[in-house]
């Protein structure tokens, strides 16, 4: 036997044994890195709101239920921030939190006129427009050819919403002398049989009729005060928990001259088939926060009157440039879709009510339970978080200011706090800590009242990369504003002043 080449053998696979074996203990990064090329990471892309693909979004349009998924159409320039005009990108979604990019549904300047504004689109069950059962209709602002007056056009649909093909170059609603005359906001009256659609046209929101969506008859107005230009008008019926049934008539308005939001304000009332009567003339909000614009309210998959979907533009346009994603090509970003209710007051009045919509839950990652924490002065928690929704009980008994400081920095310079001021009766978001958009510093923190009465509130917080979305007391206040955060600012703390505070049922669920 030769003992050389048994020697020469043996070490062979000796050294083949140690190849497989460093192989084998390689971390699955090490092994798979010569593979795969890193992922480019964007810092102020938001976790887990909708946000356009690149270049600009601004107005919702009122999503509608087709086929089993939601299609969501929003205003988009894909030449921003060069100028261009908008057009209807449309995305889609099973679960309203995940979404689908499918492309633009209508193209600007495919007629003789400008380009495509806000509307809305339905789908035509009875072929009342003559383009076939179920046909997706959108009526949309554009301005005329003819010196550009805000008129209404209609454009179809025969394949289900994905593409749309202008009807006319003339419109179905003449512009009736009227600067602003905007933003068609149509529903089927099932009582009188017709179609019947709101208008902006100023401080007023117009009704109108139709019983083929091609031609169309004035009916009546809403006069509206001291709460600025309205725009996105909006009309639908609720049922509250005691079985009432109301008509709700909302839109985005401007009331900061009189010291309220710049939302969506909306009025309980009766509709009649022409005109809309309110309880009272003041406005209720859906949001005291800087950014919750445009807002649409829309069905269920069951057309249910017990409860509604509602999301919003999460800008402002007073400062619509002002973020610093546009570094990353993108400029537009969503509120989450919430799901609404109509609640009675203790007033004898009803309101409505807002909460982050279920399935938003069922995507965290993971979720960290806190017990129940004293805390007089401010306390730290050990838990640190980007993109997570927060919920926790507060009680207090002399406490002057309650809160939260969230998305801080290391050394607590840096941070936007969420609170309670039960003596003066309000809540609050503060963002002047933390980068936020409006250079004018006009806008820091918004306020509302709360009932400060009952010394115990539930809080549930949503915190992503560049929102913070707020609801307090099961949703009766919600503050919704931008903040751009530093990624590395991720503390959270605790703060009471003045007194002792309770915090407790805490519960974070992270997004990933």
């Amino acid at each position: 036997m030769n003992w050389k080449w048994i020697v020469w053998c043996s070490a062979l696979a000796l050294l083949i044994i140690l190849v497989l074996f460093l192989g084998f203990f390689q971390s699955p990064k090490e092994q798979t890195k010569k593979k795969e090329s890193p992922q480019p990471s964007s810092s102020f892309r938001p976790v887990f709101h909708f946000s356009t693909p690149d270049k600009w979004k601004n107005d919702p349009q009122k999503p509608i239920y087709i086929d089993g998924k939601y299609h969501y159409y929003y205003l988009y320039n894909g030449n921003y921030p060069d100028g261009g005009g908008t057009e209807w990108r449309l995305a889609t979604s099973k679960d309203l939190v995940s979404w689908k990019d499918e492309g633009t549904a209508i193209p600007k300047f495919t007629n003789k006129n400008g380009d495509i504004w806000s509307g809305s689109a339905v789908e035509d069950k009875n072929n009342t427009a003559g383009f076939g059962k179920g046909a997706i209709i959108a009526v949309v602002t554009q301005p005329s050819a003819d010196g550009g007056k805000q008129e209404q056009y209609l454009w179809y649909s025969t394949d289900r919403g994905k593409t749309f093909t202008s009807f006319s170059e003339k419109p179905v609603l003449s512009n009736p002398g009227t600067e602003v005359f905007r933003d068609p906001k149509i529903i089927w009256d099932e009582k009188n049989k017709k179609w019947m659609m709101t208008m902006a046209e100023g401080d007023k929101i117009g009704f109108y009729e139709s019983n083929n969506l091609k031609e169309w008859t004035f009916t009546g107005d809403f006069k509206t005060e001291n709460i600025g230009l309205i725009e996105c008008p909006d009309l639908y019926q609720m049922r509250a928990e005691d079985g009432t049934v109301k008509w709700i008539l909302g839109a985005s308005a401007n009331g900061k001259a009189s010291g309220k939001p710049n939302t969506y304000a909306y009025w309980t009332g009766t509709y009649d088939g022409k005109t809309f009567i309110s309880d009272s003339k003041e406005p209720q909000w859906l949001d005291y926060g800087f950014d919750w614009y445009g807002g649409v309210t829309f069905e269920d998959d069951s057309s249910s009157l017990d409860k509604r979907y509602a999301l919003a533009w999460m800008n402002n346009w007073e400062y619509p440039h002002n973020t610093p994603t546009m570094e990353e090509n993108f400029n537009g970003t969503d509120s989450i879709v919430r799901e609404i209710k109509l609640k009675k007051r203790q007033d004898q009045g009803y309101t409505l009510i807002s909460q982050p919509v279920k399935a938003l839950e069922q995507t965290a990652k993971s979720a960290d339970s806190i017990g129940k924490l004293k805390v007089n002065g401010s306390r730290t928690l050990d838990l640190k978080g980007e993109a997570y929704q927060l919920d926790a009980d507060i009680s207090w008994t002399d406490a002057k200011n309650i809160g939260l400081r969230l998305r801080e920095s290391e050394d607590g310079t840096r941070h936007i706090d969420a609170g309670l001021l039960p003596e003066e009766g309000h809540s609050y978001v503060n963002r002047s800590f933390s980068r936020q958009p409006d250079k004018s510093k006009k806008s820091l923190e918004s306020k509302a009242p709360f009932d400060a009465g009952k010394k115990k509130v539930h809080v549930k917080i949503l915190v992503d990369r560049t929102s913070i979305e707020v609801f307090i007391e099961d949703g009766r206040t919600v503050h919704s504003s931008l903040v751009f955060p530093e990624k590395k600012d991720q503390g959270i703390t605790l703060y009471s002043e003045g007194g002792t505070s309770v915090f407790e049922n805490m519960e974070i669920k992270h997004f990933n």
